[in-house]
């Protein structure tokens, strides 16, 4: 094959794209060189038009040059919102009115303390029926004192602001003690947080959307059944009880 037919040939491949037949009569080493030749003109067509843009075409495909400007949100780290509301747990680490914290104990205090002196048949009652302790003013006292003792007072504490709760009628005022519990009591971050479930825990936190006078029913439910289970038995074997008992008995 002489230069000019080469060069000819050539040419015509890189204008007119070959047809089946015609690459069929030409040896693959041809097909090769002409398809070298096509691609360094490409090459040198779009340096000398400028080129493509900066960071195109070096090691990466066309269309890959532009890196996005911020990583797509995962479903466990939900996009920003402006209107977003900051999570129940964050709010135990705002600060606290602390006249408001002690009007609060003052008010649980005397919740307890107010109680005539149980009787040598209430001291009975009470080793029968965990529910006739919790009833009386005087039983509850006693029980706290106990789970005082085994380090486990909050179970009380958070039971009594719920019963709190449910008396409360204003709005404004259920909104505010709920909060307190939430912060006091259910946080993870709170030194006095009680043991609930996860289930508990959300239902909480959908009803803490609205909070009501019940908003912890569920969770008070499941700390007296913790108390009534875990607790009170070992209460009845107590040196607190049996001691008081024994007293009552000798007299």
């Amino acid at each position: 094959m002489n230069k000019d037919f080469h060069i000819s040939g050539v040419i015509e491949a890189r204008v007119h794209p070959l047809s089946d037949s015609q690459l069929g009569g030409m040896s693959a080493a041809t097909v090769l060189r002409r398809s070298s030749t096509s691609n360094e003109n490409d090459v040198r067509n779009r340096n000398s038009r400028g080129g493509m843009p900066q960071g195109q075409g070096q090691g990466q495909p066309q269309g890959q040059g532009q890196v996005p400007e911020s990583p797509p949100s995962s479903p466990s780290q939900p996009p920003d919102s402006g209107t977003r509301g900051c999570c129940f747990c964050c709010l135990a680490v705002k600060s606290s009115n602390t006249q408001q914290e002690r009007s609060k104990d003052a008010r649980l205090s005397n919740l307890q303390e107010k109680d005539e002196p149980p009787t040598l048949e209430d001291l009975k009652v009470w080793g029968e029926s965990f529910e006739k302790l919790m009833k009386t003013t005087a039983g509850r006292k006693l029980f706290r004192e106990f789970l005082r003792s085994e380090y486990s007072e909050e179970n009380m504490l958070f039971w009594l602001a719920c019963e709190e709760l449910k008396t409360e009628n204003n709005p404004e005022l259920v909104e505010e003690k709920a909060r307190l519990i939430y912060e006091d009591y259910i946080s993870i971050l709170s030194p006095k947080e009680v043991s609930l479930d996860s289930r508990v825990r959300e239902v909480i936190n959908r009803n803490m959307v609205e909070p009501t006078p019940h908003t912890f029913d569920e969770a008070q439910l499941q700390i007296f059944t913790l108390m009534h289970r875990d607790s009170y038995p070992r209460f009845l074997n107590s040196q607190i009880y049996k001691r008081l008992l024994q007293q009552y008995q000798s007299t």
